[in-house]
């Protein structure tokens, strides 16, 4: 009988059972392949996090602490590849005399490397002039001292005196910020800045010249063995800050570690938390979309099966063998639904990753393909099993047999009790309190192992894209019950003097008919809210690589090199449209020591972007004409503003050096604005002044850096062209380079591929949802259309009442599914504020993707309509004997 059974399922029911696969096959791939993606994301993150850093650990050995015990310490630590000491000494100041002229410096570094340590650290140093090895000078002490390889240069020790050294050539150190590091203090007690000046020498040279030197150091530099380290970035933080720990409780005092594989790893383990927010924010709902479309599919033939088990009830089949057939339409739908679904996700690998496990451990991939076939086992029990069991326990035979049309007229119980605007207003109050000033969705203190997510700002976009559904669910049943004047005009052009017919056949069929709707309008504002969320965080990345490095190209000069406004003309290369400069000074205001900026506000913009974000007080133009209408005003930044309590036209008096006397001078300013971000400057607090007035208060018109535009195109054929002819004089970088320096761990793990694998899916969804219920719902009102037939309708008059129906659907669901997207992307750009630097203005909004998801739906819509018109067509007869 099962047997029997089976083959008349497939033979007919199988478009309702391919429906039914399909809406599995969507919700187990989506959660599979989200599943997979989430897992290798935390995975990159990882790995991306520990190739940033040069030297994994660098030990402090304390004041009074043989150096050679720490060594054999740290050699013998559980996980230590290599280690080798450095010596640090600090220096008075540098003097070279080049070409007949002294050039002399401020205090700087002196560091004394072994053998060996660039092939054990080849991050570390960068040669940029010379020779490799020797003497070798930074880059900015080069330009200070104007000196090259083959230069002599004077390195003034304290408690030594004046030695000499030969320069053997000039490098670059990518990561002087944690070299030069104090180890063991706070990140808010860490030097602002790394030296400008200094100076690598090899170990002997170096303990021959600070032979009795006060102030000399030494550190172990330390390679760990990271690849044992857990995938995830939490886990790796939590296992590295654990060694480190237990090193300094061996060494008893005697050192302290700087962590930088660990600061590395407590930066990528709150981007894979972001990263877990977007599954949950962007992939769940997908995945309960695609459920709910298997529960409606499923219950789009509850009637007719309804009156299947109730044939064989009446020819004496037990509850248990109705439940045992009932069970096996489950079973085969949740089965082959799976089974289509795992490789529908590996077929999404395979295209967007290249391979089907998503660059995941088999392990992995194996538990995210197994718990996604488990959830479409469950989704298929529950929308075919379930329903039908109670069916079996509550519903009579003779009530099998009455046609239940429109499942009577009631309100339903979420109608009555307003529950669509009671989870509404919890949306708006949840949002409310998740979107604070001082809100943070993710708590990760530094150097803490423990990291915390505010998981209950979900409950605001899950509020609002439930109550939204409702509220729709709502509108469409009253408009239905109560339009049906206005149906019938709107749907006489379609169906002639059936018009009122079709508007009462609507209103009958308003339940089923507002299911769909919805459903078609939970699709496209799953997939509006998601293109949206992704374009925006598109645009925004880019953003803060140009704010960070200021405009295509841009040409940083050293600090104290003179460089005047007249050497952007032989920056003008080819492919270069302008050049526009831009000085950058120290300033005090009070004893808060600031980076000061000068602009020219006439032509600033036409190398760079600004945006009305970026200010307050004021649009783009409006301060930039500020400025230039009277040079002495300043913008702020809003920080400084509330510190010393300023309103616009306040006198700002700044503490400036003058570069004819090399004293600081008090220069006045007028407060004109609030500027929160500036290319170039840094995220704290700067000011932003016109550079003529600048210039004319200090006596020097010297440029920090010029900003090249090369119309977006050709930025690294003009930074490298560019770099060839300025040498080590200037620092150039281009905008493509900066993209993968400035992006957090998040972006390493490429969020287009969470963009493709969505966006995909959401066109699916909003088709399926769009055509599968209007399919089925038009399979199951055969009857209707055979009566209407004999009744004499003509096959005009019924294919106008088919495309009524997929008019109002389409429209309705559409619109619909827009305006909850727009919501939702509003809410879900707001709560995850975190995840963009700098937030963004305005939202970006994909119109070539929305356009292809609208006309998706519209397809299928149209495709099940015209299979409807078809099957319409058929003898009356015909169909009344097959029904």
């Amino acid at each position: 009988m099962i047997t029997a059974w089976a083959r008349g399922l497939a033979r007919h029911r199988t478009g309702r059972l391919l429906a039914a696969l399909t809406g599995i096959a969507l919700a187990v791939a989506l959660v599979a392949a989200l599943g997979s993606f989430l897992t290798a994301s935390k995975a990159t993150m990882t790995q991306r996090a520990l190739r940033s850093v040069a030297v994994d650990w660098q030990v402090q050995v304390q004041p009074g602490a043989d150096s050679g015990s720490v060594l054999s310490l740290v050699r013998k630590a559980p996980g230590t590849r290599a280690a080798l000491p450095v010596g640090y000494a600090r220096t008075t100041g540098f003097t070279a005399r080049v070409q007949g002229s002294t050039q002399t410096t401020g205090p700087g570094m002196a560091l004394g490397l072994p053998d060996g340590y660039r092939s054990l650290f080849p991050d570390a140093i960068r040669t940029l002039s010379g020779a490799s090895t020797g003497v070798l000078l930074a880059q900015q002490t080069a330009s200070n001292l104007h000196a090259a390889p083959g230069d002599t240069i004077s390195v003034q020790l304290p408690g030594v005196g004046v030695r000499q050294v030969k320069v053997d050539g000039v490098v670059d150190l990518p990561q002087a910020d944690s070299l030069f590091q104090t180890v063991g203090a706070p990140s808010q007690s860490q030097p602002t800045a790394p030296p400008d000046n200094v100076v690598l020498l090899p170990a002997v040279r170096f303990a021959a010249l600070t032979h009795g030197s006060t102030g000399t150091t030494t550190q172990i530099h330390v390679t760990r063995d990271t690849a044992r380290l857990p995938a995830d970035p939490a886990a790796a933080f939590t296992s590295v800050t654990r060694a480190a720990h237990n090193l300094e409780a061996r060494s008893a005092g005697t050192a302290l570690v700087g962590n930088n594989v660990g600061a590395a790893l407590d930066s990528a383990r709150q981007d894979a938390l972001y990263a877990q927010i977007l599954f949950l924010f962007l992939g769940v709902p997908g995945a309960v979309l695609a459920a709910a479309l298997t529960v409606a599919v499923a219950s789009a033939g509850g009637e007719r099966r309804r009156q299947e088990q109730g044939l064989l009830r009446l020819r004496g089949l037990r509850p248990g063998q109705i439940t045992r057939l009932a069970g096996l339409e489950a079973a085969l739908i949740g089965l082959l639904g799976g089974l289509a679904g795992l490789g529908i996700a590996a077929l999404t690998g395979r295209l967007a990753f290249g391979t089907a496990t998503f660059e995941t451990s088999t392990g992995t991939w194996t538990v995210w393909y197994g718990i996604a076939f488990v959830l479409g086992a469950a989704v298929a029990t529950g929308a075919v099993l379930v329903p039908a069991l109670r069916d079996l326990h509550t519903v009579t035979v003779a009530e099998t047999r009455k046609e239940s049309g429109a499942s009577g007229a009631r309100t339903p119980w979420w109608a009555r009790y307003g529950l669509d605007f009671a989870l509404l207003i919890g949306s708006w109050l949840v949002f409310r309190a998740s979107s604070g000033n001082q809100y943070a969705l993710v708590l990760a203190p530094e150097g803490v192992p423990s990291i915390s997510v505010s998981y209950w700002a979900f409950l605001g976009p899950a509020l609002l894209w439930i109550g939204a559904a409702l509220l729709l669910w709502r509108l469409t049943l009253l408009a239905l019950a109560h339009g049906r004047p206005v149906l019938a005009r709107l749907a006489r052009p379609l169906t002639a003097n059936l018009a009122g017919t079709t508007a009462a056949t609507l209103a009958r069929r308003r339940r089923p008919l507002a299911r769909s709707v919805v459903l078609l309008a939970l699709a496209v504002s799953f997939a509006v809210s998601t293109a949206v969320f992704n374009a925006t965080y598109k645009q925004q990345a880019e953003v803060d690589a140009r704010l960070t490095n200021g405009a295509d190209v841009t040409v940083t000069e050293p600090p104290g090199a003179y460089v005047p406004p007249s050497a952007a003309n032989t920056l003008k290369v080819s492919g270069v449209r302008h050049v526009e400069p831009v000085q950058h000074r120290f300033a005090y205001v009070g004893s808060d020591l600031q980076d000061l900026y000068g602009v020219r506000p006439g032509t600033i913009a036409q190398a760079t972007s600004l945006q009305d974000a970026y200010f307050a007080g004021g649009t783009t133009g409006q301060l930039m004409r500020r400025l230039a209408e009277r040079p002495d005003n300043l913008l702020v930044s809003a920080e400084t503003v509330n510190d010393f309590q300023l309103s616009p036209g306040d006198t700002v008096n700044l503490r400036i050096q003058d570069a004819r006397t090399k004293a600081l001078r008090t220069v006045p300013f007028h407060y004109a604005g609030i500027v929160k971000e500036f290319p170039t400057a840094p995220k704290d607090s700067f000011f932003v002044a016109n550079a003529s007035y600048i210039t004319q208060a200090t006596g020097s018109d010297a440029v920090g850096a010029f900003l090249l535009d090369t119309g977006g195109t050709h930025q690294q054929q003009t930074a490298a062209q560019l770099r060839a002819g300025l040498g080590t004089t200037a620092t150039v970088t281009d905008l493509t380079q900066t993209r993968g320096t400035v992006g957090t761990s998040l972006t390493s793990v490429d969020l287009a591929g969470l963009t493709r694998i969505e966006l995909a899916f959401a066109v699916l969804l909003a088709a399926g949802a769009g055509g599968l219920l209007l399919a089925l719902g038009l399979a199951e009102r055969r009857r209707t259309f055979a009566i209407a037939t004999v009744l004499g309708a003509r096959t005009r008059q019924l294919r106008g009442m088919v495309l009524a129906e997929a008019l109002l659907l389409a429209v309705t669901g559409l619109a619909g599914g827009a305006l909850i997207g727009w919501a939702l992307s509003q809410m879900l750009v707001k709560v995850l504020t975190g995840v963009f630097d700098p937030p963004p203005a305005a939202l970006a909004v994909p119109g070539g993707y929305l356009a292809l998801t609208a006309l998706a739906a519209l397809i299928a819509v149209l495709a099940a309509a015209l299979n409807g018109i078809r099957r319409a067509r058929r003898p009356a007869i015909e169909e009344l004997r097959d029904l």
